[in-house]
């Protein structure tokens, strides 16, 4: 074989020949974004998010490099690919081992430092934001965390989606201070005061209306003007009851008894 690619055997070494067994492991990616059919130009992206320190022994890249390649080899896409791996400590990549140089500055293989990030990064956009929270000291998490909550009731209009922030915030900070309540985390974000403003109880209201009215009318039909309107003057809470309640309607005369056990309340 040394003959064959025009090189003497190094040092003289006498190697061993083997055919050895690779076993494979059941490897689950952490996530890889897949363009269209029609965009077979765009590169497929393979995503792998690292918080911990490996166990001894272990090395990510490994792990991370032999599922992408098993994956080529199962699926044999008709497209390029690239990786991200995205740490949220600089402190825990074990760094490149020489058995994959190649890629220490390849455009292939991309490494993200959460807590690298400059502080003008997450003003790019919420998502970012966010992302740069995880990376963030727990000294300076909080500020930051209330700076974000109010970019999301100032730059977003869509309730559902105010929600999905709110809890993604809530969660980084439930990682990041474990030792604390869920209310002495909603205290140090000021989610009570949000959750209590008049604006989100009718904005949930409003939500909730339309969620209702939306599963009455997948289960009977159209669903009329008069009921419509009923359904608008319930509370918050009176929606939650309801759309548990519906799960056991059977037509929509049971709106109308279930209605008729409500005390009147403001929707306000």
């Amino acid at each position: 074989m040394f003959e064959l690619i025009g090189e003497n055997n190094p040092r003289g070494t006498t190697y061993s020949f083997a055919s050895q067994e690779v076993k494979q492991t059941a490897f689950t990616i952490d996530g890889i974004l897949i363009p269209p059919p029609y965009a077979s130009d765009l590169p497929l992206v393979f995503v792998e998010m690292q918080a911990y320190k490996d166990k001894k022994g272990e090395n990510i890249y490994y792990r991370f490099l032999g599922e992408i390649f098993l994956y080529l080899k199962d699926y044999q896409p008709s497209n390029d690919w690239r990786a991200i791996l995205i740490f949220t400590k600089r402190s825990l990549d074990p760094r490149i081992p020489k058995q994959f140089a190649e890629f220490e500055n390849s455009p292939r293989l991309q490494r993200i430092y959460l807590d690298k990030l400059p502080p003008e990064y997450g003003d790019r956009s919420l998502g970012l934001g966010v992302l740069q929270l995880i990376g963030m000291k727990s000294q300076t998490v909080p500020q930051r965390g209330r700076v974000l909550l109010n970019r999301v009731q100032q730059e977003l209009t869509d309730v559902q989606t105010q929600n999905t922030y709110i809890e993604l915030i809530e969660t980084v900070f439930v990682y990041k201070f474990p030792k604390f309540s869920r209310q002495e985390i909603e205290n140090m974000l000021g989610l009570g005061e949000l959750r209590h403003t008049r604006v989100y109880q009718e904005a949930m209201q409003e939500q909730g209306a339309v969620m209702v009215l939306q599963l009455l009318s997948h289960r009977f039909g159209e669903v009329s003007p008069e009921k419509q309107a009923q359904i608008q003057q319930l509370s918050a809470s009176q929606l939650t009851k309801l759309a548990i309640a519906l799960l056991e309607f059977s037509s929509l005369q049971d709106f109308d008894l279930w209605l008729q056990t409500q005390p009147l309340e403001s929707s306000n």
